[in-house]
């Protein structure tokens, strides 16, 4: 039989309550996971509301940006990302505001969190949604604001502003705790891949990552900035780590195995907010977009394939011995400031300023896609010999779709 815990008035973080339905036997479970193949009958056995402009609340890509999840004040949508197209969508009225929405891949189970003026669930709780049965079919509760979800096949990580809970997605079960400097945007990655669970989160200091390597049982700390850490991103395989800081200007990419630098990118000059980074799927390309209203694709020059077995990689001195890895003008780092000997990104599009965008890799070669907190869907391709900007292949605006070319 399901337990309920109930609430206490303590203002700890700890989780409050865990609510999974009874199954009828051990051979029935209370849910079973499936993959999206075809558009869904949307809203069955929900509310029907009156056709208008949602506003959104939230955007996200699934594990493989294979398709992406958006939360609006009246329910959720799941988009198909190549070829272009609403999967299904879920609407619970003009109260009904999901504030996050997490996939995992393209299965039935999705994590929700209630969000914006009128929250479909409370805020401090992650509902897990099983859409085959088009109800939440378990929740974990807290005593403060969910700031984040990230979900693998065999973890759900839960992120509040001081502290993150990992769980074991088949019962549940909290496996770890760890406390965090203060993280309002829920900062958190993990990898994807079924080797051992590498999970990267804000540490306890400003401008300090940390990388927990499950497999291995060992936690390694990464001053990455001198300023607080602003957006971070992983490899499918947890090997390699991108990290930003408040100021925007630069990107660094990290080993987590030993934490050593492996290569510096330069976004700008001017302060910027890094919205997002994202790897492409070979770890060949990084994405990185901002306040000011340009996606940027920068080359790594660092395999991730190769890292766990060149040791010569892992001393903090590797890129002075990595002549692929110094920017072509480091012979005159003591003559020009470091602007002029910076890595420079390789192609560009630019957006709306000041608009929020993340962006992640398409699944066909070269090719970019972008999402915006205005309902743009744009899809660029963009040629790493000739530079400059990308070329526009699609646009929509899921939320508005006749604004179409």
């Amino acid at each position: 039989m399901a337990q309920t815990l109930q609430p206490t008035s303590s203002s700890s973080s700890v989780p409050q309550n865990l609510l999974l339905p009874e199954s009828e036997s051990e051979t029935d479970p209370a849910y079973s996971i499936s993959a999206f193949d075809e558009p869904q009958n949307p809203n069955q056995n929900l509310i029907s509301t009156p056709t208008q402009t949602p506003t959104l609340l939230h955007l996200s890509f699934n594990q493989d940006y294979g398709c992406f999840a958006v939360g609006t004040d009246m329910g959720f949508r799941i988009y198909n990302c190549d070829p272009f197209r609403e999967i299904f969508r879920r609407d619970f009225g003009m109260r009904g505001g999901i504030g996050l929405v997490q996939m995992l891949f393209r299965c039935n189970i999705l994590a929700l969190v209630g969000g914006g003026a009128c929250p479909q669930y409370p805020i401090n709780k992650v509902m897990i949604w099983d859409d085959h049965q088009s109800r939440c079919i378990g929740e974990l509760s807290f005593r403060s604001e969910v700031k984040g979800v990230r979900l693998r096949r065999d973890r759900i990580v839960v992120v509040l502003v001081q502290k993150i809970f990992v769980y074991n997605f088949a019962d549940l079960k909290l496996l770890h705790q760890i406390e965090t400097i203060a993280n309002p945007k829920g900062l958190c990655e993990v990898s994807h891949v079924s080797s051992p669970v590498v999970l990267v989160c804000p540490g306890l200091q400003k401008g300090q990552v940390r990388v927990e390597h499950y497999g291995s049982k060992r936690t390694k700390f990464i001053m990455a900035h001198d300023s607080r850490i602003a957006c971070f991103s992983l490899t499918q395989d947890g090997r390699l780590l991108a990290t930003a800081s408040s100021k925007g200007t630069l990107v660094r990419i990290y080993n987590t195995l030993d934490g050593s630098l492996l290569q510096e990118v330069r976004r700008g000059a001017d302060r910027a907010e890094i919205y997002s980074l994202a790897f492409s799927s070979t770890a060949q390309w990084l994405a990185v977009s901002s306040d000011k209203g340009t996606v940027h694709v920068f080359s790594l020059k660092v395999d991730s394939g190769l890292l766990a077995n060149d040791l010569s990689r892992t001393t903090p001195d590797s890129s002075l011995s990595n002549p692929s890895a110094i920017p072509s003008l480091s012979f005159m780092k003591g003559v020009l400031p470091k602007y002029f000997s910076s890595e420079w990104s390789v192609a560009q599009f630019h957006l709306q300023e000041g608009l929020q965008h993340i962006v992640a890799f398409g699944h066909q070669k070269n090719v970019v896609v972008i999402l915006g907190m205005d309902g743009s869907f744009y899809r660029c391709e963009f040629n790493p010999a000739n530079g400059g900007e990308m070329n526009q292949l699609e646009y929509y605006n899921f939320l508005k779709p006749e604004q179409t070319f």
